[in-house]
């Protein structure tokens, strides 16, 4: 009877040890590969950029907090990472990410929601050629891909932070193009259907914001001030509508402030008109038409933020002063 005892704990111990042994080497695993991925750096990167990527990320599971299971209770505990925040893993000395960014992004993930229906925007950003990238970085790792779509998300967020109520425009210009079966020349036919039905659900709107980039080499479209790029803004006004002198004025006071602050940053308007050139660009639509050439194919995301930052700070002070 003790033999049979013996061989019954023995083989117990056996499956304990082995049982142990599968855990330690899962949790060693996990906290290798952490440390691997964490000494990965991403370069030229800009904090404020990181965080509003990151601070928009992963909104849907603030409610799911709860309930959390054995595995993820013993993933806080040894390793102080919380599976349903991406913050708490940059947080291991992550070194694209600083302290501050660290702590901009604890706050913003408290107080993230998620948005509906806007009430009386007053402010309405559209990208004509919506498919105009910037330079390729390594933000492709993270499947990111910059564009001035996405310039206009963090225009957007600029000029929300001052109290505005802004809306972008989602919708794909490319493919209503395609069933309307117009050229890329006819895209600015398009965003004036969209701009139309905008107004008419929303006619609060006042400002259209149509934001480009250019195709101009690095050095044309690149200022460099303290030791830090910008990606350059240039303006373009068409002549040929009634609403040009308006919307003339108008620019000249964003594009004058701009450089006031940044002394460079604009590089003035553009005035268009004449022959093969599309004098309107729907400028035609209001006398608050404002088309925004921003940087160049050769600029990074980080410089257009640099900019975005400089830009949502003049246009706020305008449109108040307006």
């Amino acid at each position: 009877m003790s033999k049979k005892m013996n061989l019954k704990n023995k083989k117990k111990k056996k499956h304990i040890i082995k049982k142990s042994l599968f855990i330690m080497t899962f949790l060693l695993s996990i906290f290798f590969t952490i440390r691997l991925l964490a000494s990965i750096s991403i370069k030229d990167q800009q904090d404020e950029f990181l965080t509003f990527l990151l601070e928009n990320q992963n909104i849907y599971l603030e409610d799911k907090r709860q309930g959390f299971s054995y595995f993820h209770k013993m993933m806080m505990k040894l390793l102080n990472i919380d599976l349903a925040s991406p913050l708490t893993f940059l947080n291991r000395d992550y070194k694209g990410l600083t302290s501050n960014t660290v702590v901009k992004l604890k706050k913003s993930e408290t107080n993230k929601k998620i948005e509906t229906k806007k009430e009386n925007p007053t402010i309405y950003i559209y990208n004509t050629h919506q498919t105009e990238e910037y330079k390729p970085t390594s933000y492709l790792e993270y499947s990111v891909n910059p564009n001035v779509l996405m310039a206009s998300y963090i225009l957007e967020e600029q000029l929300s932070k001052k109290g505005h109520v802004v809306l972008v425009e989602e919708e794909s210009v490319s493919k209503l193009r395609t069933t309307l079966g117009l050229n890329y020349a006819g895209s600015y036919k398009v965003t004036r259907s969209m701009m139309e039905n905008a107004k008419k659900n929303n006619p609060t709107l006042k400002y259209y914001i149509d934001l480009h980039r250019d195709s101009l080499t690095r050095d044309k479209t690149t200022l460099t001030v303290d030791g830090k790029n910008y990606a350059k803004i240039l303006f373009i006004v068409g002549l040929e509508n009634s609403n040009y002198q308006e919307n003339l004025d108008f620019t000249n006071k964003i594009s004058d402030l701009l450089n006031q602050k940044v002394k460079g940053l604009s590089k003035g308007i553009y005035k268009k008109e004449g022959p093969l050139v599309n004098g309107v660009y729907n400028q035609d639509f209001s006398n608050r038409v404002i088309l925004i050439e921003l940087g160049g194919n050769e600029n990074t995301i980080d410089e257009v933020y640099r900019s975005l930052i400089v830009l949502g700070e003049v246009l706020d002070e305008v449109i108040k002063n307006d």
